[in-house]
C-alpha cells in the first residue's frame, strides 16, 4: 500500500552514503553537497494514480512523478540520466534506476513510523533514515 508514504518526511540519519555515491559514479562535488543535505521528502498521490515525491533541500529540489511498474526517464541529483521502474512488493517502495549498464536499487519501507531507505549498487549499501514530519 503506497498509502504509507504519503506525506512529508526529513532525514535524521544517513549511514555510508559517501561510498555509495561513489559506487553510483558521482563526482567529489556532487558527493560534497549530498553529504551535506539533510533532504525533506514529500510523497504524494492523486486521482489518477500518480505518485509524485518531491526531495527539498538547501541545494536543489528534485520531483519525480510516475505510476507504478511504469518505466521513465529521470535526472538524480548528481545528474545521471536513468530509466526508473518504481514498484510496490512486499510493502517496500522499491525504486530500479538503469544508466549505461549499471543498475542501482532504492528500496524504502516503513518500520516503527520511520521511512527506511536502502540505497544497494553492487556490493555497496546505504541506509537512510526518515521521521515523519507532519
Amino acid at each position: 500500500m503506497v498509502e504509507q508514504f504519503v506525506g512529508k518526511w526529513k532525514m535524521t540519519s544517513s549511514d555510508n552514503f559517501d561510498e555509495y555515491m561513489k559506487a553510483v559514479g558521482a563526482g567529489f562535488a556532487a558527493r560534497q553537497m549530498a553529504n551535506l543535505a539533510k533532504p525533506s521528502l514529500s510523497i504524494a498521490m492523486d486521482d489518477q494514480g500518480f505518485i509524485s515525491m518531491k526531495a527539498v533541500t538547501t541545494f536543489k529540489t528534485l520531483e519525480i512523478k510516475f505510476k507504478l511498474d511504469e518505466e521513465f526517464d529521470e535526472t538524480t541529483a548528481d545528474d545521471r540520466k536513468v530509466r526508473t521502474t518504481m514498484s510496490l512488493m512486499d510493502n517496500k517502495l522499491i525504486q530500479k534506476q538503469t544508466w549505461e549498464g549499471h543498475t542501482t536499487i532504492i528500496e524504502r519501507e516503513i518500520q516503527d513510523s520511520k521511512m527506511i531507505a536502502t540505497c544497494s549498487m553492487n556490493d555497496v549499501v546505504a541506509v537512510r533514515t526518515y521521521e515523519n514530519d507532519a
